[in-house]
């Protein structure tokens, strides 16, 4: 309350402090997988030790680590990234970042051990999938 009154945009601050909730966990592995399910846009770990629970972390947009990462830095100033998912979309997505501008390339190189042993995996796959000349592909060189 004593912040929110210095605030300019107090009215925002209030309509959304009242749709706020507090969630207490009994342990850190609760509060984890919590944290993994909800996929925060912003996520802060403001607790003793927070780098224990950091490498757990799965799904979040951007993680601020400790009592002086406040998000605010990761806005303005600290040089992560501002364009994050939000709705739980940090369980699938990553935020905008120099790797979204980037093109990637995938290589792969089967022995003739390697391919016989996908073999029965792949040629069922293409016939169920009723792409016969995917599975001569594989039948041909096996």
């Amino acid at each position: 309350e004593r912040q929110t009154a210095l605030l300019s945009r107090r009215g925002l601050v209030e309509g959304s402090l009242s749709k706020s909730r507090i969630i207490v966990l009994g342990t850190r592995g609760e509060m984890t997988e919590f944290a993994n399910l909800y996929a925060a846009e912003h996520l802060i770990i403001s607790m003793r030790d927070p780098w224990e629970i950091a490498g757990s972390i799965t799904a979040a947009g951007s993680v601020f680590i400790g009592n002086y990462s406040p998000e605010s830095a990761g806005d303005y100033a600290s040089g992560t990234n501002h364009t994050l998912p939000t709705g739980g979309w940090a369980r699938s997505m990553s935020g905008v970042n120099i790797e979204s501008y980037m093109r990637r390339i995938t290589y792969q190189e089967l022995t003739p051990a390697g391919l016989a042993a996908l073999a029965p995996v792949i040629t069922a796959m293409a016939t169920a999938e009723g792409l016969d000349a995917h599975a001569a592909a594989v039948n041909i060189r096996i």
